[in-house]
């Protein structure tokens, strides 16, 4: 059993966290949370120096966690510790699980941990409190702004969540830096937001669109891009360039600037990829889904033209590693 020592709503307290005491933090009105993609997120309070938050991972999901700044910060707490459930836990090429009461301190290791549940996990979780603080604050903005999107879109919403999770997966299967992976995960979450400025009309379509309503349609990349250049988050504004670019091709035939090669940012080569695969396998009001060895045919034959090469065999190794599931 884990003892805090927290400041909640004011009162200073010490507090055993029980199984039954983690059921009613979930559902304490009076505390602040968020719904956040694959978990939710419950702050608990703080102490001097630290701040306690309740992570609950969804069934069959998965979630990313490990400080990324590079603000230059000392000495980041940032504690994980099973309460309810197991955690199933990827770091580079190992895997292994966290049964109730196990601790894993993400601050030791220098890229990003996977967390995978399989049933649903409750995480205390502990963390330098100006780091959570701050974090929990941008994130209830950029929920704000998540619920725009499904207010207008639900499709729009579900596939922008599975186009984050896929391209980290990609991002660290790359080994790219993990100072960039912010910026990854939410240029990759936002890349259709632009389409909040496109007719529901035109997004909904079952007919073929007029070349009018192709080009309102493509447009949803520079007016995404924009609305994220002048996001009230400064941070976020860094990843307007995959939002732009999302739809751009290796070969220089896509939209908007016809960027080609190495002038696609790596950051929207593996969006792009990513984006086509979840369109191809998802029911859509204009057709139907195709199935995941269909997808992935015409993924292969988009390497090299379409789609960056190196980023298409990373992709089909990771569907291959994950048995062809796409969760």
């Amino acid at each position: 059993m884990k003892y805090l020592h927290i400041m909640m709503l004011g009162v200073e307290v010490y507090m055993a966290l029980s199984r039954k005491q983690i059921i009613d933090i979930k559902e304490k009105p009076s505390l602040n949370r968020l719904i956040i993609g694959n978990s939710n997120a419950t702050y608990i309070g703080k102490s001097d120096e630290l701040a306690y938050g309740l992570l609950s991972v969804r069934p069959e999901r998965s979630v990313w966690v490990r400080y990324t700044s590079d603000e230059g910060i000392d000495e980041v707490v940032e504690k994980y510790t099973v309460v309810l459930g197991e955690l199933e836990v990827e770091y580079e090429d190992r895997t292994f699980v966290l049964q109730e009461g196990d601790t894993i301190d993400a601050s030791k290791y220098p890229e990003l941990l996977s967390f995978y549940s399989q049933a649903g996990t409750d995480i205390l979780l502990e963390k330098t409190v100006s780091i959570y603080e701050s974090e929990f604050r941008e994130t209830e903005i950029v929920q704000r702004d998540a619920a725009a999107i499904e207010k207008v879109d639900g499709y729009t919403f579900h596939h922008c969540s599975r186009i984050k999770d896929y391209s980290i997966e990609l991002w660290k299967k790359l080994d790219q830096p993990i100072e960039r992976s912010r910026m990854l995960i939410w240029g990759a979450y936002f890349h259709d937001i632009g389409k909040l400025a496109v007719p529901l009309e035109i997004l909904n379509k079952k007919d073929k669109l007029t070349p009018i309503e192709w080009e309102l349609m493509k447009a949803h990349t520079t007016k995404g891009a924009e609305m994220i250049r002048n996001h009230e988050l400064t941070w976020l504004r860094d990843s307007a360039f995959i939002v732009e670019e999302h739809h751009e091709r290796y070969d220089g035939k896509g939209y908007p600037h016809g960027l080609k090669g190495e002038e696609i940012s790596l950051e929207a080569a593996i969006v792009s990829v990513v984006d086509s695969f979840d369109a191809m396998t998802t029911d859509r009001v204009y057709r139907k889904a195709l199935s995941i060895d269909e997808a992935i045919q015409e993924i292969v034959k988009g390497r090299g033209t379409q789609f960056h090469p190196d980023v298409v065999d990373v992709f089909l190794n990771l569907l291959h590693d994950q048995q062809f599931k796409w969760r």
